[in-house]
């Protein structure tokens, strides 16, 4: 399995570079300046760490790591399926019910029971965002809990 580690390591690595040029193509923040934390910076952190784990990955492979096929490898599917969920509903939904669904799900998956698993979610949910939107001013969706505008 060396030769699948070090597979997945370079197409992790090509998946880094995407990233962080994707990163790196986002307009500049409205009135200019040179702030410390854009709204690039967390994306550049993801890349950056991807990139490193996929290094990793190509050069010290693990020798025996066969395909979990049972019951391990269907939760491995279930959990790509959540994470492609969470993206696609963070705009509708908005960031503190998605991470609520996304980390409840996964949590449940894991063997929480479903209340303290989407409780989990929801607290994780509202603190992220808390600390985003106030301590950090970066902007996260509110989605369906965005006040509604009157004319």
């Amino acid at each position: 399995m060396i030769y699948n580690d070090r597979i997945a390591g370079i197409l992790l690595i090509v998946l880094a570079v995407a990233y962080g040029w994707g990163a790196s193509q986002f307009p500049e923040p409205f009135g200019g300046g040179s702030e410390a934390i854009g709204p690039e910076t967390f994306p550049y952190m993801l890349a950056t760490t991807l990139g490193l784990a996929s290094l990793y990955l190509i050069i010290r492979p693990d020798p025996d790591n066969a395909w979990p096929w049972s019951r391990t490898g269907i939760e491995l599917i279930v959990a790509i399926l959540v994470l492609t969920l969470y993206a696609a509903l963070l705009e509708p939904l908005g960031f503190i019910l998605s991470t609520t669904l996304a980390v409840g799900t996964l949590c449940w998956r894991m063997g929480a029971r479903p209340l303290k698993g989407f409780l989990t979610g929801a607290i994780a949910g509202i603190v992220v965002f808390v600390v985003f939107s106030y301590a950090l001013d970066l902007a996260l969706p509110l989605g369906l809990l965005s006040p509604l505008e009157t004319n």
